[in-house]
């Protein structure tokens, strides 16, 4: 499906970019004509997975290995990208990751994890593109932070039955405030939005990367899920011209679950 969007003279950044909810991002930019850079920690079909959209859609797609948890190796990938596929213009930075547990069964390290990745990582790899932005003049930067509707709400693994990632749940709330104040410091010169999903079904692994997971799937209905691309159009709006007054907003793309 055609985003209707044109991203020919556009070079993309996605976190997380391989699977999930990140590859449904770099598909859509692909296919809207991105140079797409995405970004992996451990995933060895990453190159797979570049391989695939280049040859699906005849646009330059390459995979970096960075653990965006470290701010040092995360400027110099990014760098480095700028290097080989830029001009950068606009970065989704969509890395994520959830421990499920009982809150009494939760540890320092399952924090250190979670937050490391979800809030530490997204906030490394919003500095980085702001950093080469800043340093080499440009107006016209744009950020997309995927959050979850998971920053509002305790999502459910069956009905009055909550699913147990209280790390998770705090993260995205975190994170959804972090997009505010990168863009109170950042604007006018650079865009900072977030979107935040509900329940996504992907095409790759038919599984909800962000808010739930395989086992959980059963107990919610099969309507309740959106399409990748109900989701990645957001995000490519964001990124574009169309969005130049939009910044600091945090936009649910969630089915209007929130409502109830």
């Amino acid at each position: 499906m055609s985003s209707g969007f044109n991203y020919s003279d556009r070079c993309i950044i996605v976190t997380g970019g391989n699977r999930g909810i990140g590859y449904a991002y770099s598909s859509a930019l692909a296919q809207a004509g991105a140079r797409v850079a995405i970004i992996y920690r451990s995933n060895p079909n990453a190159d797979e997975v570049a391989q695939k959209l280049r040859d699906t859609y005849n646009v330059e797609v390459r995979a970096y290995k960075c653990d965006v948890c470290d701010a040092k190796l995360t400027n110099e990938v990014f760098a480095k990208i700028e290097s080989d596929m830029g001009p950068v213009t606009g970065l989704i930075a969509n890395a994520g990751v959830s421990v499920l547990k009982p809150a009494l069964e939760l540890t320092s390290e399952d924090f250190k994890h979670v937050y490391g990745v979800n809030v530490l990582g997204v906030f490394n790899s919003a500095r980085a593109a702001a950093k080469l932005w800043i340093e080499k003049k440009r107006e016209k930067g744009s950020i997309v932070i995927t959050s979850s509707m998971s920053s509002q709400i305790i999502n459910q693994a069956a009905p009055d039955k909550a699913l147990k990632q209280a790390f998770y749940n705090s993260s995205k709330a975190a994170v959804s405030n972090l997009t505010k104040g990168l863009a109170a410091e950042w604007a006018p010169r650079i865009r900072v939005n977030a979107v935040s999903p509900g329940y996504v079904e992907t095409d790759q692994t038919n599984h909800m990367p962000h808010d739930i997971r395989d086992h959980q799937k059963e107990n919610i209905p099969l309507e309740r899920f959106a399409k990748p691309h109900e989701v990645t159009g957001q995000a490519l709006l964001l990124l574009s011209e169309q969005a130049s007054y939009m910044t600091g907003g945090e936009y649910f793309v969630d089915g209007g679950q929130l409502i109830w």
